[in-house]
């Protein structure tokens, strides 16, 4: 399948918010309470460019329930029709799009023209938001050593409970889209 017929396959945002269990909530809070910067002639530019989106995402991802909210502002005032693809289900697209040539990991948001064409590509997260996952996973013992489960468990909970409240989070995730789509 070429891009645009993988566009056509997704849904909406909000068909895919509406079928969320997990992170619905979250994803919601972001969304509620993140405000773009005033950015006008870069929206301007950007909608210039009649781009579309197709997000490869779970509702479990973390990640997603952070960086989807903020792609969903940016396409509401820079006109970008957004399409949601579960990455799950659609491998056969997910596996084009790998992080590091190796790992599956996700939101995966793909820029494309009105044509179908790939303009940008970004994801799975901001680099300032990767350095602060790192440092999470390198604060945990060893994967056979007692208590890791726990510790595992725990670093989940406070990279969750980071990406919904860390506003800071969220104006990396978007200064590093803009970054990418001023690249086009």
């Amino acid at each position: 399948m070429n891009l645009n017929d993988w566009f056509e396959k997704g849904m909406s945002p909000d068909t895919y918010i509406e079928s969320m269990n997990k992170h619905k909530e979250n994803l919601l809070h972001v969304y509620d309470h993140f405000q773009l910067p005033r950015d006008e002639e870069f929206f301007r530019q950007v909608k210039e460019q009649k781009l579309r989106a197709i997000v490869l995402t779970e509702d479990w991802c973390g990640d997603a329930m952070m960086n989807i909210p903020v792609l969903l502002k940016l396409a509401e005032v820079a006109d970008i029709d957004v399409r949601m693809l579960l990455r799950d289900q659609n491998l056969e697209l997910m596996d084009e799009y790998l992080t590091n040539g190796t790992s599956r990991s996700i939101p995966i948001f793909i820029f494309i023209d009105e044509n179908g064409k790939e303009v940008a590509v970004w994801g799975p997260r901001a680099a300032k938001v990767q350095q602060f996952v790192a440092d999470a996973k390198e604060a945990l013992p060893d994967k056979d050593a007692e208590g890791y489960d726990q510790k595992f468990k725990e670093m989940i909970f406070f990279m969750t409970k980071n990406f919904r409240d860390n506003q800071d989070f969220w104006l990396d995730t978007y200064d590093s889209i803009k970054q990418k789509l001023q690249q086009v």
